[in-house]
């Protein structure tokens, strides 16, 4: 075998190792590797005369050629050209240093570091440092999608675990499900400040609509990710981060469309545990949300029993 050849198969397959799946060849080379499949052809005996030698200046000269490691993995080691190679190098094999596709968790993972460094939030000056991105699994056929992370969430950055956490927690657990079966997120990652936000204690507000904007991108990439059967919007805020305007009395009791994706409106938990302290117990508005959630509950197929519809019902009221 000519060391053309040898030289030729040593560069496809470092091709290859890069993913390249075709390689153009010079006339010279293309010229040299017929000259070689001719003499193999004609087998020469061995009493055959040597061929004269070429000439230095004639001799095409080869230089070597080192490639950089590339994020996908370690560069392979050089192949000497001494070396057997296989008999047959397909670049269109995929290489082993490709990068694999990226599972949904990990998506979210790489979302959730590129939220904390989210220079477009942490700009306003308005929103204080703690971010919080989200909790539950990525597999959930329900997203449940909140306003803004409060002190209680600010802690032990996840959301919803303060006594409107709590409440929501309930209201999943009614459904028939477990808090890590959904998937629990908020519309502004971080909490926002009042005034400065050094003597905010436990106080908390509603972001304002540049505050949403500079986090919506990355729940609208979290919603592309999990792909969810159904959205849940937990109070106006939420509901207007996501582009649907109006009142939650208004919005309420139907499906709107999210980009093909059915999406409820209904009561925020806070606002179910304020009505709590006023006439009634709040067990109407209660009753509402129970209405949407079973609502929901049938669009994924979840099974709603007897005892179930009876939730919050003026006969239990």
């Amino acid at each position: 075998m000519s060391s053309a050849t040898d030289l030729l198969k040593l560069h496809l397959a470092q091709q290859a190792a890069r993913g390249v799946t075709h390689v153009a060849l010079t006339r010279e080379v293309q010229t040299r590797l017929r000259v070689g499949r001719s003499a193999t052809a004609a087998k020469p005996s061995a009493s055959a005369a040597p061929p004269a030698a070429v000439p230095p200046a004639a001799a095409p000269s080869f230089r070597r050629v080192e490639y950089a490691a590339t994020p996908a993995g370690p560069t392979p080691a050089p192949v000497s050209p001494t070396r057997p190679m296989p008999e047959r190098i397909s670049l269109s094999d995929p290489s082993p240093l490709a990068p694999q596709p990226q599972s949904r968790d990990e998506q979210l993972a790489r979302l959730a570091l590129e939220a904390e460094n989210n220079d477009k939030a942490r700009s306003l000056g308005t929103l204080r440092d703690t971010m919080v991105f989200a909790t539950g699994t990525p597999d959930a056929e329900i997203v449940f999608v909140g306003e803004a992370p409060g002190a209680e969430e600010e802690k032990v950055r996840e959301p919803f675990v303060g006594p409107a956490g709590q409440l929501l927690t309930k209201i999943i657990q009614a459904m028939g499900l477990r808090r890590n079966q959904v998937y629990i997120t908020n519309i502004c990652k971080f909490r926002p400040k009042i005034d400065d936000g050094r003597f905010q204690g436990s106080k908390n507000r509603a972001p304002s609509v540049g505050e949403m904007l500079s986090c919506q991108q990355f729940v609208l990439a979290e919603l592309e990710i999990i792909k969810p059967k159904v959205i849940v919007a937990l109070g106006s805020t939420a509901a207007t981060g996501l582009g649907i305007e109006g009142t939650v009395g208004r919005l309420r009791g139907k499906f709107h469309d999210f980009r093909g994706t059915p999406i409820m409106i209904t009561y925020h938990p806070s606002y179910l545990l304020r009505r709590e302290q006023e006439d009634g117990g709040g067990i109407a508005e209660k009753r509402l949300v129970w209405e949407d959630m079973m609502k929901v509950m049938d669009q994924v197929g979840l099974p709603i029993t007897e005892k179930q519809r009876a939730y919050f019902s003026k006969a239990r009221g």
